[in-house]
Parts: structure tokens; sequence; C-alpha cells
């Protein structure tokens, strides 16, 4: 659940870990269907078989499968302006993958703000690490700086 924020209170959001996500499964069929929509069929994602025999020992996620994930796996207290207007993915601006996602691993997110700028009057980019962490592993999957804007119903 996201909370309502004034403007003031989203300026104090920089600096601040949030809440961690809800675990998710990664399953044979999310990356199977990945692998559809991308054209992105390598063995070692689509072919358990043969992918049992590799390096992991089982088939892995696509890493663009695990950073796509971000929009679902958002924080509960993702701070929302008063009068949200629009909450807008800016993209990204640097992005480490570290460690593979095994199939039917379980992974979520954790976020720490790491600046909240306002561009223009009710329109603030906001600045944040995303560091996917896989249960039961030390090393995240990756680390990721994505950039989001928040603006106001009135801008």
């Amino acid at each position: 659940m996201v909370q309502p924020v004034s403007d003031e209170e989203l300026r104090g959001y920089a600096g601040k870990t949030l809440q961690p996500s809800q675990w998710h499964e990664i399953t044979q069929d999310q990356i199977d269907g990945f692998a559809e929509v991308t054209g992105d069929h390598q063995f070692i994602h689509v072919d358990p078989v043969r992918a049992a025999e590799g390096p992991f020992g089982a088939t892995i996620a696509h890493g663009f499968l695990t950073l796509s994930l971000l929009a679902s796996l958002m924080p509960s207290d993702w701070p929302e302006l008063e009068d949200p207007g629009l909450s807008i993915n800016y993209g990204l601006d640097k992005v480490r993958f570290l460690q593979p996602v095994v199939v039917n691993s379980r992974v979520r997110v954790q976020t720490k703000i790491l600046s909240v700028t306002e561009k223009r009057p009710r329109e603030f980019r906001i600045r944040s690490q995303k560091t996917m962490e896989i249960e039961g592993n030390d090393k995240p999957a990756y680390i990721a700086i994505q950039l989001a804007l928040l603006i106001g119903k009135n801008c």
C-alpha cells in the first residue's frame, strides 16, 4: 500500500530505506513466457534437462525478467503525493546483475531512496537503489538505480 505524503514529507524520504517487497517465486512458466515474449530461448532458461548439466544445476531466469519485476515488487511504504496525478517509470541509471536466479527461487526487492529532486513545482524525481534479494543467498541477484517521477494533479 502506498503512503500518501505532502510535498515536504516527500522531500524527507531521501536516505530512507523502505520495507522490503513481498516474496515472489520465479517459476519455469514465467521464464518460458518471458522467452516467448522476448524471443530469448537460450537453453539455460528454457531447457531444464540441458540446463541441469550446466553450472547452475537448473534453468535460470532471464536477467531482464527479474528486472521487470520491479514494477510489481514495490515496497508497501512507497510514497505517493496526497493528490497523485501520475507515477512514471523514468528509467535506470545503472544495473549490475550479480547472481543468477535459479528456477523456483523466491526473490524480493529492498528499496533505499537515494534522492528526491523537485524538477518543477509538484513534479519530483525519485532516485532509488533497488536490490533484488534471493531467499537463502547472501549475494543479491542485482543492484539497480531506478528513477521514477511523481507528478501531482495540479502540476
